[in-house]
């Protein structure tokens, strides 16, 4: 497992939906495409973070959705630069092998930003359920924003 240090390669089944959110500047991230993006509320209850395997999820953050493209902020910059965020209903296509079609219908999770996962662990957002896979790709019906569910 690791995190994005690139924008990945995405697909899409339908026409995308997408939100704008301004981007958290409590401290320096780079966000790329097809990353998970939440309100990390021990954080900055406002404004969107870039999930990384490092981020502890709480029970009262926000999933957004997934990054449609990549930015950057330094720390203590003004929280003026917007990113365009993929939300429900939008099928998200991620090249992945770690599902079949034995698990269509599944809820998806991500364990890092750029690794899909069957597994309900505190820190892996649930982002999705599992609706197709075809040529490499597994599709994925957002269902965020969301508040996380625990299990």
């Amino acid at each position: 497992m690791s995190d994005l240090t690139a924008n990945a390669p995405l697909r899409f089944k339908g026409t995308p939906v997408s939100e704008r959110w301004y981007l958290d500047t409590s401290g320096a991230q780079t966000i790329y495409r097809g990353q998970p993006m939440m309100i990390d509320q021990s954080v900055d209850n406002t404004n969107a973070r870039g999930y990384v395997d490092a981020t502890v999820v709480d029970p009262a953050d926000v999933i957004l959705g997934i990054a449609a493209e990549g930015k950057s902020v330094a720390a203590g910059d003004p929280e003026t630069k917007e990113i365009e965020i993929y939300v429900a209903p939008t099928w998200v296509g991620f090249k992945s092998t770690a599902f079949d079609n034995s698990d269509l219908g599944k809820p998806v999770y991500m364990s890092d930003s750029s690794t899909l996962a069957d597994t309900v662990y505190a820190d892996n957002p649930e982002i999705g359920i599992l609706r197709k896979i075809e040529d490499g790709y597994c599709y994925v019906e957002l269902t965020t924003p969301k508040i996380p569910s625990r299990a």
